[in-house]
This record gives structure tokens, sequence and C-alpha cells, in this order.
């Protein structure tokens, strides 16, 4: 039987200038689908990402009443943690919809927003082929740039030793580096308290 398992958890406030701040959310998945590249991932996506993946897809599945998102409230409080939960909640509802239907998971951009950091912009490249990667391409090179597994960590420094130093650069154009990508799917710090 399949299955794909969907979380959307630990909302984060993050700080995008000195005057602006939002909220994004961990998207968990799980799964044995074939539909699937990767079988688990963990990426983090804001709230005006979701609307620009409902818009992508309704203009793609025109015959498809897809779910709604929770409303957009001018009164969200990202400080209230009721206001911030209960957008949650609604988010997690929308994706456990979409992933039921076979029609929604054969858009490529579903994939991506799922299981890559790529910006829509990116992604609507990628999946327009303006991109030197592929859809695959892009959702593997995630997945090596954020595992978390010591093992996995050696295995990766062994295959980078061994290849080509004509091989796969770090400027591939599939986001950001190591170093800069913050998926809260790795151990959390003992001072997130809240």
């Amino acid at each position: 039987q399949e299955f794909v398992t969907v979380l959307v958890r630990d909302p984060r406030t993050q700080k995008e200038d000195s005057w602006h701040s939002y909220v994004d959310y961990e998207i968990f998945i799980h799964t044995n689908s074939m539909c699937f590249t990767r079988k688990t991932s963990c990426v983090r996506r804001r709230f005006r990402e979701f609307v620009w993946l409902r818009q992508r897809l309704q203009s793609n599945a025109v015959l498809i009443q897809l779910p709604e998102l929770p409303s957009k409230t001018p009164f969200f409080n990202m400080n209230n943690p009721h206001h911030v939960d209960h957008r949650r909640q609604g988010l997690q509802e929308f994706l456990e919809k979409i992933v039921q239907d076979a029609l929604l998971l054969s858009d490529s951009r579903l994939h991506l927003f799922l299981q890559t950091q790529l910006s829509p912009e990116d992604m609507e490249a990628c999946v327009s082929g303006q991109t030197k990667y592929s859809v695959a391409d892009a959702i593997h090179k995630f997945a090596s740039l954020n595992r978390r597994f010591p093992v996995e960590e050696e295995e990766r420094k062994k295959e980078k030793n061994n290849a080509d130093s004509d091989s796969e650069s770090s400027s591939s154009g599939l986001g950001p580096s190591d170093d800069s990508i913050s998926c809260g799917c790795k151990a959390s710090s003992a001072s997130e308290e809240s």
C-alpha cells in the first residue's frame, strides 16, 4: 500500500530585513510512493510560497477544485501562537489533500516545492527547461546538501575526493551551498525553547 505522510511543523520567525519578518514552516515528507524521487525530505517554506504553489497547480489542473489555503488575514500576528498554529494546521491540511491527487502529483513544481529549497522563480525556470539541471537533479542535489547522518557525510567526502576536479562544482546554480541551508530537520539546539 502506497502512502505519503506530510507534516507541516516547527514554525519559525525569520528576519527578512530590519523592518520585516515572516514565519516559515518545516515540510517533512515520508513516503514509499513511486511518484517521489526522494522517500524522505525536509524543507522550509513560507506562506507566500504556498500561495504561489496553489496558483501554479490551479493553472495546470483547471478542472480540479484545489483545496483552499488558510485565509490570509490582515490581522495575522506572528507573535500569537494560536494564529501561527492555526495557519500551520491549514497548510498541513492543504498539502495532505494535494498529495492524494494523482494529477497534482504529476506536476514537477509540487515536487520541487516539497523536496528542494529552490525559490519559485528557480522552480519555474527548472520546470520550463531553462536551467542546466533537471527536476530530479535538483531534488538529488538538495538531498545531498542536506544529509544529516555522519555515515552519509563520510561517504560524500569519499566521493568528493575520488571525483574529477572538473566534475560538478559548488556553483551548480541549484541554490545555496551546504553552509547556508537551514532546514529544521537537523537536530534542534537546546537553546530553542518556547
